[in-house]
Protein backbone atom coordinates (compact mmCIF):
# COMPACT_ATOMS: atom_id res chain seq x y z
CA UNK A 1 0.00 0.00 0.00
CA UNK A 2 1.11 3.67 -1.01
CA UNK A 3 2.29 6.02 1.33
CA UNK A 4 -0.04 8.25 -0.48
CA UNK A 5 -3.15 6.04 -0.20
CA UNK A 6 -2.59 6.02 4.19
CA UNK A 7 -1.90 9.42 4.38
CA UNK A 8 -5.48 10.46 2.52
CA UNK A 9 -6.57 7.77 4.96
CA UNK A 10 -5.35 9.49 7.96
CA UNK A 11 -6.17 13.23 6.60
CA UNK A 12 -9.93 11.97 6.01
CA UNK A 13 -9.96 10.38 9.25
CA UNK A 14 -8.98 13.76 11.06
CA UNK A 15 -11.06 15.90 9.39
CA UNK A 16 -14.10 13.76 10.17
CA UNK A 17 -13.18 14.79 13.93
CA UNK A 18 -11.69 11.02 15.47
CA UNK A 19 -8.93 11.88 17.40
CA UNK A 20 -5.08 10.20 17.27
CA UNK A 21 -6.19 7.17 18.84
CA UNK A 22 -9.59 6.33 16.80
CA UNK A 23 -7.17 6.82 13.61
CA UNK A 24 -4.71 4.47 14.72
CA UNK A 25 -6.95 1.75 16.18
CA UNK A 26 -9.06 2.38 12.43
CA UNK A 27 -6.50 1.81 10.52
CA UNK A 28 -5.41 -1.37 12.71
CA UNK A 29 -8.98 -2.78 12.61
CA UNK A 30 -9.99 -1.59 9.24
CA UNK A 31 -7.16 -1.01 7.12
CA UNK A 32 -4.99 -3.27 8.51
CA UNK A 33 -2.31 -0.64 8.98
CA UNK A 34 -0.56 -0.61 12.23
CA UNK A 35 0.50 3.02 12.80
CA UNK A 36 1.79 4.53 16.17
CA UNK A 37 -0.25 7.50 17.43
CA UNK A 38 2.60 9.20 17.11
CA UNK A 39 3.47 8.52 13.77
CA UNK A 40 -0.03 10.11 13.27
CA UNK A 41 0.76 13.20 14.83
CA UNK A 42 4.10 13.37 12.84
CA UNK A 43 2.00 12.85 9.42
CA UNK A 44 -0.72 15.34 10.20
CA UNK A 45 1.93 17.76 11.07
CA UNK A 46 4.14 17.74 7.89
CA UNK A 47 0.65 18.04 5.97
CA UNK A 48 0.06 21.23 8.30
CA UNK A 49 -2.70 19.65 9.96
CA UNK A 50 -3.09 20.13 13.67
CA UNK A 51 -6.17 20.43 16.28
CA UNK A 52 -5.44 23.65 18.00
CA UNK A 53 -2.72 26.48 17.64
CA UNK A 54 -2.81 28.82 20.37
CA UNK A 55 -3.04 32.86 19.35
CA UNK A 56 0.20 34.78 19.92
CA UNK A 57 0.02 36.74 23.61
CA UNK A 58 -0.26 40.03 21.89
CA UNK A 59 -3.42 39.26 20.13
CA UNK A 60 -5.11 37.74 23.54
CA UNK A 61 -4.02 40.84 25.05
CA UNK A 62 -5.12 43.11 22.69
CA UNK A 63 -8.63 41.02 22.39
CA UNK A 64 -9.25 40.70 26.38
CA UNK A 65 -8.38 44.35 26.70
CA UNK A 66 -11.13 45.18 24.19
CA UNK A 67 -13.46 43.04 26.05
CA UNK A 68 -12.48 44.71 29.71
CA UNK A 69 -13.36 47.64 28.21
CA UNK A 70 -16.92 46.66 28.34
CA UNK A 71 -19.45 44.38 29.18
CA UNK A 72 -16.67 42.00 29.83
CA UNK A 73 -15.48 43.61 33.09
CA UNK A 74 -18.21 41.54 34.56
CA UNK A 75 -16.63 37.83 32.82
CA UNK A 76 -14.73 35.37 34.86
CA UNK A 77 -12.04 34.24 32.83
CA UNK A 78 -13.94 31.04 31.87
CA UNK A 79 -16.26 33.16 30.20
CA UNK A 80 -13.51 35.33 29.30
CA UNK A 81 -11.90 32.58 27.43
CA UNK A 82 -15.27 32.01 25.58
CA UNK A 83 -15.46 35.52 24.28
CA UNK A 84 -12.01 34.75 22.78
CA UNK A 85 -12.86 31.71 20.80
CA UNK A 86 -15.64 34.13 19.32
CA UNK A 87 -13.58 36.48 18.58
CA UNK A 88 -11.03 33.94 16.61
CA UNK A 89 -8.44 34.25 19.32
CA UNK A 90 -7.16 30.54 21.16
CA UNK A 91 -5.41 31.12 24.29
CA UNK A 92 -5.34 28.51 27.22
CA UNK A 93 -7.91 29.31 30.56
CA UNK A 94 -4.96 29.99 32.54
CA UNK A 95 -3.25 32.40 30.16
CA UNK A 96 -7.09 34.24 30.20
CA UNK A 97 -6.89 34.31 34.10
CA UNK A 98 -3.31 35.88 34.65
CA UNK A 99 -3.80 38.22 31.54
CA UNK A 100 -6.97 39.33 33.28
CA UNK A 101 -5.67 39.47 36.90
CA UNK A 102 -2.70 41.48 35.11
CA UNK A 103 -5.12 44.51 33.43
CA UNK A 104 -7.59 44.49 35.61
CA UNK A 105 -6.90 43.10 39.13
CA UNK A 106 -9.27 45.78 41.03
CA UNK A 107 -11.88 43.41 39.49
CA UNK A 108 -10.20 40.25 39.65
CA UNK A 109 -9.69 40.79 43.41
CA UNK A 110 -14.15 41.56 43.57
CA UNK A 111 -14.68 38.47 41.56
CA UNK A 112 -12.44 36.77 44.16
CA UNK A 113 -14.62 38.04 47.19
CA UNK A 114 -17.62 37.21 45.83
CA UNK A 115 -18.05 33.10 46.84
CA UNK A 116 -20.28 31.14 44.52
CA UNK A 117 -24.00 31.48 45.60
CA UNK A 118 -25.93 28.37 45.07
CA UNK A 119 -29.54 28.38 44.29
CA UNK A 120 -31.65 26.60 46.64
CA UNK A 121 -33.99 23.75 44.63
CA UNK A 122 -37.21 23.02 45.77
CA UNK A 123 -40.39 20.93 45.14
CA UNK A 124 -43.55 21.31 47.16
CA UNK A 125 -44.13 17.50 47.53
CA UNK A 126 -43.91 14.17 45.62
CA UNK A 127 -44.29 14.42 41.96
CA UNK A 128 -44.71 18.14 41.78
CA UNK A 129 -41.23 18.13 39.55
CA UNK A 130 -40.31 15.38 37.03
CA UNK A 131 -36.92 15.83 35.54
CA UNK A 132 -36.68 14.06 32.18
CA UNK A 133 -33.12 13.53 30.61
CA UNK A 134 -31.46 10.97 28.30
CA UNK A 135 -27.93 9.24 28.89
CA UNK A 136 -25.08 9.12 25.63
CA UNK A 137 -22.65 7.58 27.54
CA UNK A 138 -23.04 4.33 26.05
CA UNK A 139 -24.63 5.15 22.90
CA UNK A 140 -21.66 4.56 20.40
CA UNK A 141 -22.15 1.39 21.50
CA UNK A 142 -25.62 1.39 20.27
CA UNK A 143 -27.36 1.39 23.73
CA UNK A 144 -29.59 4.87 24.57
CA UNK A 145 -30.35 5.40 28.33
CA UNK A 146 -33.84 7.63 29.51
CA UNK A 147 -34.44 8.39 32.88
CA UNK A 148 -36.71 10.62 34.90
CA UNK A 149 -36.68 11.71 38.56
CA UNK A 150 -39.04 13.08 40.83
CA UNK A 151 -37.25 16.34 42.18
CA UNK A 152 -38.73 16.05 45.76
CA UNK A 153 -38.01 12.70 46.57
CA UNK A 154 -35.55 11.61 44.08
CA UNK A 155 -36.91 8.86 43.41
CA UNK A 156 -36.58 7.11 39.55
CA UNK A 157 -39.79 7.36 38.09
CA UNK A 158 -38.59 5.52 34.65
CA UNK A 159 -34.97 4.65 33.77
CA UNK A 160 -35.18 2.30 30.21
CA UNK A 161 -32.29 1.23 27.83
CA UNK A 162 -33.46 0.88 24.33
CA UNK A 163 -31.62 1.40 20.35
CA UNK A 164 -32.68 5.17 20.77
CA UNK A 165 -33.34 8.02 22.75
CA UNK A 166 -34.08 10.46 20.54
CA UNK A 167 -37.35 9.29 19.00
CA UNK A 168 -40.37 11.58 21.03
CA UNK A 169 -42.76 8.54 20.01
CA UNK A 170 -40.51 5.71 22.31
CA UNK A 171 -39.61 9.12 25.06
CA UNK A 172 -43.51 9.54 24.87
CA UNK A 173 -44.14 5.84 25.77
CA UNK A 174 -42.05 5.73 29.00
CA UNK A 175 -44.04 9.34 29.98
CA UNK A 176 -47.53 7.63 29.22
CA UNK A 177 -46.29 4.03 30.88
CA UNK A 178 -45.24 6.23 34.14
CA UNK A 179 -48.94 8.41 34.54
CA UNK A 180 -51.07 5.23 33.25
CA UNK A 181 -48.86 3.01 36.67
CA UNK A 182 -49.02 6.11 39.09
CA UNK A 183 -52.40 7.15 38.06
CA UNK A 184 -51.66 10.85 37.40
CA UNK A 185 -49.03 13.48 35.80
CA UNK A 186 -47.17 15.54 37.54
CA UNK A 187 -47.54 19.10 38.00
CA UNK A 188 -44.29 19.73 36.08
CA UNK A 189 -42.27 18.21 33.76
CA UNK A 190 -38.61 19.89 33.40
CA UNK A 191 -36.75 18.47 30.26
CA UNK A 192 -33.93 20.27 28.11
CA UNK A 193 -34.57 21.74 24.50
CA UNK A 194 -33.99 18.63 22.30
CA UNK A 195 -36.56 17.34 20.22
CA UNK A 196 -37.14 14.09 21.52
CA UNK A 197 -39.04 15.59 24.33
CA UNK A 198 -41.23 17.07 21.77
CA UNK A 199 -44.32 14.55 22.64
CA UNK A 200 -44.17 14.90 26.75
CA UNK A 201 -44.43 18.40 26.33
CA UNK A 202 -47.84 17.79 23.87
CA UNK A 203 -49.26 15.11 26.34
CA UNK A 204 -48.30 16.97 29.63
CA UNK A 205 -49.63 20.65 28.25
CA UNK A 206 -52.85 18.03 27.38
CA UNK A 207 -53.80 16.77 30.87
CA UNK A 208 -53.10 20.39 32.17
CA UNK A 209 -55.35 22.00 29.56
CA UNK A 210 -58.15 23.09 32.06
CA UNK A 211 -55.77 23.41 35.20
CA UNK A 212 -55.94 26.53 36.64
CA UNK A 213 -52.67 26.61 38.21
CA UNK A 214 -50.09 29.32 37.92
CA UNK A 215 -47.15 26.41 37.59
CA UNK A 216 -46.14 25.96 34.31
CA UNK A 217 -47.03 22.27 32.93
CA UNK A 218 -43.69 22.18 30.96
CA UNK A 219 -40.14 23.77 31.37
CA UNK A 220 -37.25 23.00 28.84
CA UNK A 221 -34.08 25.09 28.83
CA UNK A 222 -30.30 24.13 29.40
CA UNK A 223 -29.04 20.62 30.29
CA UNK A 224 -27.10 22.12 33.38
CA UNK A 225 -30.10 23.57 34.87
CA UNK A 226 -31.96 20.23 34.55
CA UNK A 227 -29.94 19.85 37.91
CA UNK A 228 -31.10 16.86 39.69
CA UNK A 229 -31.35 14.40 37.20
CA UNK A 230 -28.11 15.61 35.86
CA UNK A 231 -26.29 15.33 39.02
CA UNK A 232 -27.93 11.91 39.23
CA UNK A 233 -26.27 10.80 36.17
CA UNK A 234 -22.82 10.47 38.00
CA UNK A 235 -23.90 8.17 40.87
CA UNK A 236 -25.15 5.70 37.91
CA UNK A 237 -22.05 5.56 36.10
CA UNK A 238 -20.35 4.60 39.49
CA UNK A 239 -23.06 1.86 40.07
CA UNK A 240 -23.86 0.46 36.36
CA UNK A 241 -22.46 2.31 33.50
CA UNK A 242 -18.97 2.17 34.21
CA UNK A 243 -18.35 -1.66 34.20
CA UNK A 244 -20.62 -1.37 30.77
CA UNK A 245 -18.62 1.14 29.29
CA UNK A 246 -15.23 -0.36 30.36
CA UNK A 247 -16.43 -3.87 28.35
CA UNK A 248 -17.80 -2.38 25.41
CA UNK A 249 -14.01 -0.28 25.17
CA UNK A 250 -12.38 -3.62 25.87
CA UNK A 251 -14.54 -5.38 23.05
CA UNK A 252 -13.29 -2.14 21.15
CA UNK A 253 -9.75 -2.63 21.54
CA UNK A 254 -9.32 -6.38 20.98
CA UNK A 255 -11.06 -5.30 17.13
CA UNK A 256 -13.97 -7.38 18.52
CA UNK A 257 -16.22 -4.01 17.96
CA UNK A 258 -15.93 -1.51 15.29
CA UNK A 259 -18.66 0.16 15.40
CA UNK A 260 -20.45 -1.09 12.21
CA UNK A 261 -24.06 -1.82 12.07
CA UNK A 262 -23.50 -5.70 12.80
CA UNK A 263 -21.50 -5.18 15.89
CA UNK A 264 -24.20 -2.28 16.78
CA UNK A 265 -27.39 -4.81 16.23
CA UNK A 266 -25.37 -7.71 17.62
CA UNK A 267 -24.64 -5.55 20.70
CA UNK A 268 -28.00 -4.22 21.16
CA UNK A 269 -29.24 -7.50 21.06
CA UNK A 270 -27.33 -9.45 23.52
CA UNK A 271 -26.66 -6.32 25.62
CA UNK A 272 -30.12 -4.70 26.44
CA UNK A 273 -31.69 -7.00 28.37
CA UNK A 274 -29.12 -7.63 30.47
CA UNK A 275 -28.39 -3.63 31.25
CA UNK A 276 -31.91 -3.13 31.54
CA UNK A 277 -31.69 -5.30 35.00
CA UNK A 278 -29.04 -3.50 36.03
CA UNK A 279 -30.66 0.06 35.50
CA UNK A 280 -33.42 -1.86 37.38
CA UNK A 281 -31.25 -2.42 40.23
CA UNK A 282 -30.10 0.91 40.12
CA UNK A 283 -33.15 2.76 40.54
CA UNK A 284 -33.33 0.79 43.70
CA UNK A 285 -30.41 2.28 45.38
CA UNK A 286 -30.73 5.33 47.50
CA UNK A 287 -29.56 8.36 46.15
CA UNK A 288 -27.34 9.90 48.54
CA UNK A 289 -27.76 13.98 49.46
Amino acid sequence: MSVNVRNRWIVEYFESGLTYDDIAFTLSSVHQLSVSTRHIKRILLTLGLHRRRYSSLEDSIAVIRDELSGSGQLHGYRMMQVKCANRGIHIPREDVRLIMKELDPDAAECRLRRRLVRREYSAKGPNWVWHVDGYDKIKPFGLCINGCMCGFSRKIVWLNVYHTNNNPKVVGGYYLEAVSQLGGCPQTVRTDEGTENGVIQQLQLFFHRNSNSSYPPYISGASTANQRIEAWWSVLYRQCSEYWISVFKDLRTKGLHNGCFLDITLTQFCFTAILQVGLNFACCTPTAE
